[in-house]
């Protein structure tokens, strides 16, 4: 199984000033993409602390994905802490320098000198296209973890990881079949009984269940790998029975929108 994680970065997010909508984002596209987050950090604006952890995190697992901190600023210092923690320094890409510029042009607006340190980039990095803004994403290899580092605007982020990070994760890794997740959604019943009356069951290696509350509501979810999938459909109709009346829908049609 492929270890990915993910670090996000900021003083904003890591005080609460700012809800990080990134992480839930990643962590359920990845989900349904066979690729299950392993762990989640957040670091602020301190490039001691980032370049710790990056180099931390490359120890323990394979695919790391760094947002924020790549923005025109004095806190943004995600492309300098991924060129300390790999001993080597920046260098202007010139091509993306450009980039931006055009990109300024193109709307009517000078570039300020402050922008071109979005151009630079460790000097064992690879360029990540972003089609959408001013920031380039790039990945280095650290130790034993390919790392990502990509924008924290959101609209970037999403395009960044879907259009150019999941591609060379495929073309890298064979990825596993996405994890099967049984849900059902009950009303008026407490999590404590209905764990009570699923603890008997024998669960396939792998396999979870599990409870999200938020009463009088309880949405039991049986989540386990996709080689597992006919072991948990042959468990299901004990987990609906178990439900009984208090069941008022199965899977996530009826859930309000994230």
């Amino acid at each position: 199984m492929i270890n990915v994680e993910m670090l996000s970065t900021g003083d904003e997010v890591l005080h609460g000033q700012i809800i990080d909508t990134n992480a839930a984002w990643l962590a359920d596209l990845f989900f349904e993409q066979g690729l299950p987050l392993t762990r989640r950090n957040t670091v602020g604006d301190s490039l001691e602390s980032l370049v710790t952890i990056l180099r931390e995190r490359s120890e323990h697992c394979d695919v790391l994905i760094v947002n924020g901190g790549l923005g025109p600023t004095s806190d943004d210092l995600s492309a300098l802490a991924a060129a300390t923690a790999k001993g080597e320094g920046l260098v202007l890409h010139e091509a993306w320098l450009t980039h931006m510029e055009r990109f300024f042009s193109e709307r009517g607006r000078v570039m300020a000198p402050s922008n071109r340190k979005q151009a630079e980039i460790p000097a064992s990095a690879e360029l990540v296209d972003n089609p959408v803004g001013t920031a380039c994403g790039f990945a280095v290899q650290l130790n034993r973890c390919l790392m990502f580092f990509t924008p924290g605007v959101p609209s970037e982020f999403k395009v960044m990881v879907e259009q150019q990070i999941l591609p060379r994760l495929r073309q890298r890794f064979t990825l596993p079949e996405p994890p099967v997740c049984l849900r059902l959604t009950t009303f008026g019943r407490s999590e404590s009984d209905l764990a009570q009356s699923l603890d008997h069951l024998p669960l396939p290696p792998g396999v979870s269940m599990g409870y999200r509350s938020s009463m009088p509501i309880i949405e039991l979810k049986l989540t386990g790998p996709a080689t597992q999938k006919a072991a948990m459909l042959a468990l299901w109709p004990e987990v609906q029975r178990v439900a009984g009346e208090s069941l008022i829908f199965e899977g996530t049609e009826g859930l309000p929108a994230q």
